[in-house]
């Protein structure tokens, strides 16, 4: 399955129901992908080698992690492409409201990194315009958002 950045999906178990990258011109599950969305606005101009191995937006996310100055967090080293079903955690608002800040279909750049002396994790998620770095449990139990914040 030929993709727009470059990644290399033959092993994904969602294949068969992305409708594929190029296929789709970068919008698999019917939404866009960050990085399809990129490589096509840019032209590849902006990555180094493939969109997917050297992209320099995922370099500037990294950094806009790492930024965050997150004591208790390690640090980011790599984003990976991320269906939002995936990320879509729900988050219980001091209101008492039940709230999800993702697109289950779109694809967002994130990953899961280890809570230092902690048995939590950190979720990372990024769009074009916001981060969300948030906590949790096993298997995405009990999140608390760490920060929301507009790029």
């Amino acid at each position: 399955m030929k993709t727009i950045c470059g990644i290399d999906c033959s092993e994904c178990g969602l294949k068969a129901n992305c409708g594929g990258c190029e296929a789709t011109n970068g919008h698999p599950f019917g939404k866009s992908c960050m990085l399809a969305e990129c490589c096509k606005s840019n032209s590849l101009a902006h990555c180094d080698t493939s969109c997917s191995s050297e992209c320099r937006l995922k370099k500037q996310l990294i950094e806009e992690f790492n930024a965050l100055g997150i004591e208790d967090m390690e640090e980011v080293k790599n984003l990976n492409a991320l269906k939002g079903s995936f990320v879509n955690l729900e988050y219980l608002l001091p209101s008492g409201q039940a709230i999800k800040f993702w697109d289950d279909n779109k694809i967002y750049l994130g990953n899961q990194i280890c809570k230092k002396n902690s048995s939590r994790c950190y979720g990372l998620t990024a769009d074009e315009n916001y981060l969300l770095v948030c906590e949790y449990g096993d298997n995405g139990a009990n999140p608390e958002i760490v920060i929301f914040k507009k790029r």
